[in-house]
C-alpha cells in the first residue's frame, strides 16, 4: 500500500480537505474552513499543518473561542447543514471557552468539528502550561467536559487514531437524524508527530446524505388516524427548512386545509402571509396558532422536536381527545409525546402522507376559523406595531389591561394587569415613568421590530437568540422569503446573535444580515465583531436596549418577586443594586472597533439609521434605546418555572398558588 509521511495535523487538514457531501445535486465540498484562536496548545501542530499546506480551507481568525463556534454554527445552520466549519483552540482555558458554543450547536442538531489542543500524551511535561491535574486520573483534562455536550468524541493519543476518528467524526457530522458538535481532542506533542499514513485514507471521499424514506405500513397508520380526524393542526419544525420541504408542507397545508403553527427553526419554511400559517406557537407563540391550538384533535409534529416552548409544557394541545402524529428522521424525537411516529424524511413524508389521504379524499372539517384568527391577530400586529407610549405620570392607558375584539390578549406594558399579579403590577408606572426618563425614548420594542420589518428588504436575513426577542419576533416578525429567519431557540444562548450573523454572512454573502440582540446579550459576547471588519463581511447589529435582563425581570415580577439583579442599576444606599439606572452608550463602543455606528431614540431616527445602514459598506450598529415592559406576552401559553413553594411574599404565593392550578392541567409526560 503507497504511503505518505504526515504529521497528525498534516494528515487531518490533507482529510479534511478530500470531504464532500451529495444530498442529490451532485457532490459539493463539506468543511469550508478553520476558524481558530491560537495558543501554544496548537499554533505549533495545526497551525503550522493550515499555514504550509491549507488546500481549499479558509483561515479565520477568532476573537473569543465562543464566539468562533457560534459563527460555525450559524454558518452549518444558515447553510442548512450541508456546509460546516472546524474550530480550534489551544488547551485549557481555550478549549474550555468552546464548551457553551458546543452544547447550542448539539442542542440545535448542527454539526460543528471542534478541535481543541490537549496535553501531552508522551506526559512530558506534566503539567503543561494551562493543564488542569487530577489527582485521581492523570489522563483527564479538560477536553473531557466535551463529552457531555458532543454527539460524538475521541481523543486521537497516536498519529494513527486519527483515521478512525475522522471517518467516524464525518459519519456523526453527515447523520441528519442525530448530529451536533464532534470534538476531537489533540495532544499538543501528537500534532506534531509524524506517521506514514496510507495515501488511500485522503482520497475523496463523497458522503451521500439520502433521505429516509418513510415505511407504507407507517403511512398507512398515520392516514387512517387523520382520516379519522376533523381539526388536525401541523407544527412545522426545522426538519422542515433542512429537508427543503417548505413546499411540500405549503402543499400538503393546502390540499387537506389544514393550518400549521411554526416553531422558531420551522419558521420562515413557508410564507407568513400564506392562508394556512397561523405563525408562531406555544410560549412565544401568537394569538392565532395559540387560539387554535387548544382545539386540533390531532397535532402533526413535522421535523420538529417538540421541545417545552413548542408544546407550551405539554398544556397548550388541551383537546379532550387529541393525539400526536410525528413525522422525524430520528426515531426518538419522533416518539416524543407518545405519538404515532413516521421515521422519514419532512418533505419525503409529506408526500406519501398526501398519496394516502387523497385516496381517502380527506378534507379537513375547518371552515372560516383560520381566517378569523389571522385575521384576529393581524388586527392585535398592528396595534402592536403602531402604538407609542410617552409614559407620563398618570398616563390613563398605561395599565389598561383587557382583550381586543378577537379573544386576542393585549400586549405591551398594558398587558401587566393581566399578566403579572397584582401586588407587583402596582409598581410599574413609577418604574416605566423612570425608564423614560433615563432611556429618553418613547419607542416600543414591537414598534421597532414592525419599523425593521418593513424597511428592510425582504431577502435579508434577521438572527436572533435569547432574551425577550425571541418571542417578540416570532409574533411579530412576517418573513416572505424562505430561510430568512435564523434564531437560536433550541439552547437559546446569549451571545450568539453577533457572532452568528457573521456566520450567517460567510454562507451567504450576498444577502444583507441583521442580528437582532438585546443590551444584556451585547455584553456577554461582540468580540466576532472585529472579526466580520477583519473579513469586510458587513453584518447589521440592530441593538435594542432596554436597561436591563429584561425578560428575566419581567418572569421575576410575573412571578411575584420584586426586581433583583436584572436590570442595570448602580449599587443604592441600601447596599442592593437598587440605585440609578446605568447610561450605557452602545454605539460608542462599537465605533472604537471601526464599526459605522447609529443612534435612535424615535421612530424617524430609526428609519433613517437603518437607510444608511443599508448604504454602508461596512459592519454598523444602531444603538436603539427601547422601553422596558414593552415585549408581547404569551398569548395564552403558560410556561411551568420553578416558583417557590414557600415564601414570606403574598404576591410570589399567588404565584405559586395559579402554577399549580396550571399543572393539573398539563400533560404529565
Amino acid at each position: 500500500m503507497e504511503r505518505i509521511k504526515l504529521t497528525t495535523a498534516q494528515a487531518l487538514v490533507k482529510f479534511l480537505n478530500q470531504q464532500y457531501v451529495d444530498f442529490g445535486g451532485g457532490p459539493e465540498r463539506f468543511v469550508h474552513g478553520v476558524f481558530t484562536v491560537f495558543g501554544h496548545g496548537n499554533v505549533l501542530g495545526l497551525g503550522q499543518a493550515l499555514q504550509e499546506a491549507p488546500g481549499e480551507l479558509t483561515v479565520y481568525q477568532g476573537r473569543n473561542e465562543q464566539g468562533m463556534v457560534h459563527a460555525a454554527t450559524a454558518f452549518a445552520k444558515q447553510s442548512r447543514r450541508r456546509k460546516i466549519m472546524a474550530c480550534t483552540a489551544s488547551v485549557g482555558p481555550g478549549a474550555a471557552n468552546m464548551l457553551t458554543a458546543a452544547a447550542t450547536a448539539t442542542a440545535n442538531q448542527i454539526p460543528v468539528l471542534l478541535l481543541p489542543g490537549d496535553t501531552f500524551a508522551t506526559r512530558q511535561p506534566d503539567p503543561v502550561l494551562q493543564q488542569m491535574e487530577h489527582t485521581y486520573n492523570l489522563s483527564i483534562s479538560v477536553n473531557d467536559a466535551f463529552k457531555a455536550v458532543s454527539k460524538y468524541w475521541d481523543r486521537v493519543c497516536r498519529p494513527e487514531q486519527l483515521m478512525s476518528a475522522m471517518l467516524n467524526a464525518m459519519r456523526v457530522l453527515t447523520d441528519q437524524a442525530d448530529t451536533g458538535a464532534v470534538t476531537i481532542a489533540l495532544p499538543q506533542d501528537v500534532q506534531g508527530e509524524a506517521w506514514e499514513y496510507p495515501l488511500d485514507f485522503f482520497r475523496k471521499r463523497v458522503h451521500r446524505v439520502l433521505p429516509r424514506l418513510p415505511h407504507p405500513a407507517e403511512i398507512a397508520a398515520a392516514a387512517e388516524l387523520i382520516a379519522g380526524k376533523q381539526r388536525p393542526l401541523l407544527i412545522c419544525g426545522g426538519g422542515v427548512r433542512y429537508s427543503d420541504a417548505g413546499e411540500a408542507l405549503r402543499a400538503f397545508a393546502e390540499k387537506f386545509a389544514i393550518p400549521f403553527g411554526e416553531t422558531q427553526a420551522g419558521k420562515s419554511a413557508v410564507a407568513s402571509s400564506f392562508e394556512y400559517n397561523l405563525g408562531g406557537i406555544g410560549v412565544t407563540g401568537n394569538g392565532c396558532a395559540n387560539a387554535l391550538a387548544p382545539e386540533a384533535d390531532l397535532v402533526i409534529g413535522v421535523g420538529t422536536r417538540f421541545t417545552d416552548f413548542t408544546t407550551a409544557s405539554k398544556s397548550l394541545f388541551s383537546h379532550p381527545e387529541v393525539e400526536f402524529l410525528t413525522l422525524n428522521a430520528s426515531p426518538y424525537h419522533a416518539a416524543k409525546l407518545d405519538a404515532l411516529a413516521v421515521v422519514c424524511d419532512a418533505a419525503e413524508g409529506l408526500n406519501a402522507l398526501a398519496a394516502a389521504l387523497e385516496e381517502r379524499g380527506y378534507r379537513s372539517a375547518y371552515t372560516d376559523e383560520i381566517a378569523e384568527a389571522k385575521k384576529a391577530w393581524g388586527a392585535e400586529r398592528e396595534r402592536l406595531a403602531g402604538v407609542e407610549y410617552p409614559w407620563n405620570a398618570g398616563d390613563e392607558r398605561s395599565l389598561q389591561g383587557g382583550m381586543t375584539e378577537g379573544g386576542v390578549k393585549k400586549g405591551q406594558a398594558d398587558r401587566a394587569a393581566d399578566s403579572f399579579i397584582p401586588e407587583v403590577a402596582g409598581h410599574l408606572d413609577e418604574k416605566l415613568s423612570e425608564y423614560a426618563g433615563v432611556l429618553g425614548t418613547s419607542l416600543t420594542q414591537t414598534q421597532v421590530l414592525a419599523i425593521i420589518n418593513d424597511t428592510i428588504p425582504q431577502d435579508a436575513i434577521v438572527i436572533g437568540a435569547a432574551g425577550s426577542l425571541p418571542g417578540d419576533m416570532q409574533r411579530m416578525w412576517n418573513s416572505e422569503v424562505p430561510d430568512t429567519y435564523h434564531m437560536e431557540y433550541g439552547f437559546s444562548c446569549m451571545g450568539y446573535e453577533i457572532s452568528g450573523a457573521l456566520g450567517i454572512k460567510i454562507a451567504e454573502p450576498q444577502r444583507e444580515v441583521y442580528a437582532l440582540v438585546g443590551d444584556g446579550s451585547y455584553q456577554m459576547l461582540h468580540s466576532e465583531l472585529v472579526t466580520s471588519l477583519q473579513e469586510n463581511r458587513k453584518i447589521n447589529v440592530i441593538l435594542l436596549d432596554n436597561a436591563g435582563f429584561g425578560c428575566i425581570n419581567n418572569l421575576q415580577m410575573e412571578q411575584g418577586m420584586d426586581s433583583m439583579a436584572t436590570e442595570f442599576r448602580h449599587r443604592g444606599a441600601d447596599g442592593q443594586l437598587s440605585g440609578e439606572l446605568m447610561r450605557i452608550d452602545y454605539a460608542a463602543s462599537a465605533a472604537g472597533y471601526g464599526v459605522q455606528t447609529f443612534r435612535a431614540a424615535t421612530a424617524g431616527e430609526l428609519q433613517a439609521a437603518l437607510a444608511a445602514a443599508r448604504k454602508s459598506e461596512r459592519s454598523t450598529l444602531i444603538d436603539i434605546k427601547v422601553l422596558p415592559k414593552t415585549m408581547t406576552h404569551g398569548y395564552g401559553a403558560w410556561w411551568n418555572v420553578g416558583v417557590a413553594e414557600v415564601s414570606g411574599s403574598e404576591a410570589v404565593q399567588a404565584a405559586y398558588a395559579q402554577k399549580s392550578n396550571e399543572l393539573k392541567k398539563a400533560r404529565s409526560y
